[in-house]
Formats: structure tokens, sequence, C-alpha cells
């Protein structure tokens, strides 16, 4: 522990870079878990290519899952969604991850060689490319067989579980660093009241 000018008490940062994360005013309180959190975000993800990477899994992953439960809710007649059908044509939610993926992709052509100025809409399109590859491999059956077979199993079994897995594994891998240091100041927050 080390004092700083303000009489407060300063725990070194977990991180090899050695800031100063944990203060405590008097020795008593710590600063708020969402600024910790934070902290360890933005050192977990110093380089952008990696947060990148992570927020598309991010966003692949709450696309497949928020794909499977609108459908099953429509399926089941529960909550406000529907079929969209304009004209009497079934739209598969599989021409919005499209749409998505072309938009996501003509935005980076624009936003390119523009990381630091532009912080805010690289992150934004990283999470929406990765939710419309969900949208558009949620429905990969219908690819392969031209044909809408969604809700038998040759449509479902190994989408969902390829899905999951990929979407789970991919945020781990790109996000580990951060849900450890984020699960340490949980834990840390939990015994300290």
């Amino acid at each position: 522990m080390r004092r700083t000018s303000s009489g407060c008490s300063t725990a070194p940062s977990p991180h090899p870079a050695g800031s100063a994360i944990v203060a405590t005013a008097s020795g008593s309180a710590s600063l708020p878990l969402r600024r910790r959190i934070r902290h360890h975000y933005r050192y977990s993800f110093r380089d952008p290519r990696r947060e990148r990477l992570f927020l598309s899994s991010l966003g692949f992953d709450l696309g497949a899952i928020s794909a499977r439960v609108v459908t099953h809710m429509i399926r089941r007649g529960i909550g406000p969604f529907h079929n969209l059908t304009p004209g009497g044509r079934h739209l598969h939610h599989l021409v919005f991850g499209i749409a998505g993926l072309l938009g996501t992709g003509y935005a980076w052509l624009l936003i390119a060689d523009s990381a630091e100025e532009m912080l805010a809409s690289h992150r934004l399109t990283a999470f929406l490319y990765g939710a419309g590859s969900a949208l558009t491999l949620d429905e990969f059956a219908l690819w392969l067989d031209l044909e809408d077979v969604y809700w038998t199993r040759q449509g479902r079994v190994s989408v969902e579980a390829l899905m999951i897995f990929g979407g789970l594994l991919s945020i781990g891998v790109w996000g580990a660093p951060f849900f450890g240091a984020a699960a340490r100041e949980m834990a840390k927050a939990s015994r300290t009241g």
C-alpha cells in the first residue's frame, strides 16, 4: 500500500501496467465495482482488434440466442412477435442477417482507417457483424437444402449446438483476461459487503 497526495491509500493493480485501481479513502471505502470492472475491460482490450473480436463474438452469441428465443415464441404464439409476410412471402431472419452483414461490411469500408477517431463506430459494427452472422447462420439449413427445414430435426440440432458452442467458446477465448479480472473483483466486492 502507498499513500497518495490526497491521503488515500492505493493497492497496486493486478496488472503488470502497475496502475492503481483499488483506492480507499482513509482505508475504508473502495472504488465502485463498476469502475473497477471498467478498468479491467480497458486493460484486457487495449488491443482494438482483440476488443472487436470479443464484441463480434458477443454479438454472435446474443444474436443466436435471440433468434432462437424469438422464433420459439412466434411458433408458440407468445408475446408480440409474429412472422413477417409482406405480400404473402415469408421473410426469414436470414434476410436480416444478410442485410446486417452487407451493412457492416460497407460501414467498415468507410471507417477502416479511423480506429482511434471512430472507436464507438468500430465497436458497434463489430457487435452488429456478430449478430448478423448469427441470424444468417441460424438458417444455414435453409441455404443447404434450399427448403425451410428450420423446425425439423436436421434443421435444429446441429445448428443450435454449433452456434451456442461456437459463440461461448469465442467469447471465452477473446474475453478470458477480462472475465477473470471481473470475477476476481466481484468476489472481492461480495466479501467486503
